[in-house]
């Protein structure tokens, strides 16, 4: 009743802010790390489950740690396209919650609280093209995706250039964790 009779300006912000405190209070307790246990013996689904999980913040760190064992049943070029594919399935979730909705309410904040200045940097021809660049690094780094995500979502990319890009950096990403795991 609450929500219908009086309209929530930052729903889709309050629900991400939520979750984020959800999943860090839970993050740490034993079925979480049960599950995370389980998802060496599934193999390639194993792998894909945990690239979802490889993008966030609060779980790229036992993303890590899933990969690394999932070498003892897989190679490294599977772990790498498997968990690929799923950290583009993780990735377009947030590129479109972002896209969508987080953007949309905060941009009113924004331009309220100095947004001219990022206005006039994002207008310039350099922010074209650069914002899509250091996004896909990101991206392609261990770090967590979110960031990058959103410097993709503002640089407005297509849902097709956005999901090539995705695939490709984190492929690529997990590719160099798996291989350093090799090499240690």
């Amino acid at each position: 009743m609450f929500f219908h009779r009086y309209h929530w300006q930052y729903k889709n912000t309050t629900l991400l802010v939520a979750s984020l405190v959800l999943l860090f209070l839970f993050i740490d307790t034993p079925a979480v790390t049960v599950f995370i246990q389980r998802l060496n013996s599934y193999g390639e689904l194993g792998a894909f489950i945990t690239g979802i999980f490889f993008v966030s913040t609060f779980t790229v760190a036992p993303a890590v740690i899933v990969l690394y064992n999932l070498l003892d049943v897989l190679q490294p070029l599977e772990v790498a396209l498997f968990a690929g594919i799923g950290s583009v399935v993780g990735d377009y979730i947030i590129f479109r919650f972002f896209k969508d909705h987080i953007l949309e309410e905060l941009a009113p904040l924004f331009l309220r609280f100095g947004g001219t200045h990022f206005s006039r940097l994002m207008a310039t021809p350099y922010f074209g093209w650069l914002a899509p660049v250091v996004g896909a690094l990101v991206i392609a780094s261990p770090l967590p995706d979110e960031l990058g995500i959103t410097l993709l979502g503002i640089a407005r990319l297509r849902n097709w250039q956005f999901v090539v890009l995705s695939f490709i950096f984190n492929f690529a990403g997990i590719f160099a964790i798996v291989s350093l795991h090799e090499l240690i």
